[in-house]
């Protein structure tokens, strides 16, 4: 029998079951956007089950139509418009340390991805030893259209997929189902929304009977439940040869330029989405995010985390660009879908104004605190080996 831990208005659900915990989502309302109480409770109970001999897995879902559509931006914003803008520092370091935690667990997780998981729902799931997707699956990294640019460690699961692909999401905002998420190896396991609850409950058996159950064993249980499935003829992953060929490239407009020539040659909506997405997305976002996956291919998780929170700072800090405010106002406030970027134009974000996000300029009066990540006994193997 479960036992909850909490009321079902509480922004995450845990629950207790023989063997296991749970660890549900439950701001529907919100579609599961993480907020920073939900972030701190989620790392306080990790902690807590990560040391608890008796838990053999922790499974990781949500309650509504989305599973986590990402971190919840304007809850940090207004938190800045209140005070100082290191609150919204706060909010990223939080949310990072939460992210790097996961990446080590010790423990087995599973997630279970039914409908949305973008940005930071991708974060918190990405390093899951089972990543469970279904036909309702939607998967993005849609930053750079908020104003902000893919980070939770986007610089370094992203730039592990085939070939340019990864530049492809980040920069484009594209979206994946569940099929194509397999094939990537952003999920492990295709299982049809209406069985999910079979699957969990032979899980559960499976564990309560089990002193120790296996990685092995537990992928036994869930095969039994997965489904083949194809991808799209239509599908962008099935032009991997055209995404190598302009997102290769060496700046942001050259791959745009790249897109538009392909746009000639090829009447594809990929290809028109993608350009639409590039033209409409913040310029500084873009060009950061594209040294951060280009530099990530040869960095370590930590590492990639450590640039990003670097480079989220100064977006936060308005010293060198509003981009993230006024995406924020644009999109998820006043929703008038009309941001204001400056520059507004990709060849304005010149190289001297991009590398400015990645120095460290803050002083002892700008009450900034660096990302502290502790180190963790299994931190090589895991990330290598969850990926």
């Amino acid at each position: 029998m479960a036992l909850s831990m909490q009321t079902e208005t509480d922004p995450v659900i845990f629950e207790e079951i023989l063997g296991a915990r749970k660890v549900i989502l439950n701001r529907t309302k919100k579609l599961n956007s993480l907020n920073y109480e939900m972030l701190s409770k989620m790392q306080e109970k990790l902690k807590v089950y990560e040391n608890d001999p008796t838990v053999k897995l922790v499974i990781l879902k949500a309650n509504g139509k989305a599973f986590c559509a990402g971190g919840d931006l304007p809850s940090a914003i207004k938190f800045t418009a209140l005070g100082h803008w290191t609150f919204g520092t706060n909010y990223y370091r939080k949310e990072f340390c939460l992210d790097y935690f996961l990446a080590t667990y010790k423990k087995p997780m599973l997630a279970i991805l039914n409908g949305s998981v973008m940005g930071g729902g991708v974060g918190i799931s990405i390093h899951s030893t089972f990543k469970i997707v279904t036909e309702n699956t939607i998967f993005a990294m849609p930053e750079a259209s908020i104003g902000l640019f893919p980070d939770v460690g986007a610089s370094y699961f992203l730039s592990r997929l085939p070939g340019f692909f990864g530049e492809y999401l980040g920069l484009t905002s594209a979206r994946l189902n569940g099929a194509e998420m397999l094939a990537l190896g952003l999920g492990t396991h295709f299982v049809s929304s209406k069985n999910l609850k079979y699957m969990e409950d032979a899980i559960e058996q499976l564990v309560a009977s089990s002193n120790a159950p296996s990685v092995a064993t537990i992928s036994m249980v869930i095969d039994k439940f997965t489904e083949e499935v194809n991808i799209k003829p239509d599908s962008a992953y099935a032009r991997l040869h055209m995404i190598n060929q302009c997102f290769s490239k060496e700046s942001c407009e050259e791959i745009l330029s790249s897109l538009e020539r392909l746009a000639t040659e090829f009447q594809e909506k990929w290809i028109e989405n993608a350009i639409r997405s590039m033209k409409s997305s913040t310029p500084i976002g873009l060009k950061i995010f594209l040294r951060t996956i280009r530099e990530g291919r040869t960095k370590n998780f930590k590492q990639c985390l450590e640039t990003e929170y670097i480079a989220i700072s100064n977006l936060t800090s308005k010293k060198i660009s509003h981009d993230l405010y006024e995406g924020s106002r644009a999109m998820l406030i006043e929703k008038d879908k009309k941001p204001r970027w400056k520059p507004s134009k990709l060849e304005d974000a010149n190289d001297d104004m991009v590398a400015k996000f990645f120095s460290i300029t803050f002083s002892e009066d700008d009450d900034w605190i660096p990302l502290q990540l502790p180190s963790r006994s299994n931190e090589p193997d895991a990330i290598a080996s969850k990926l």
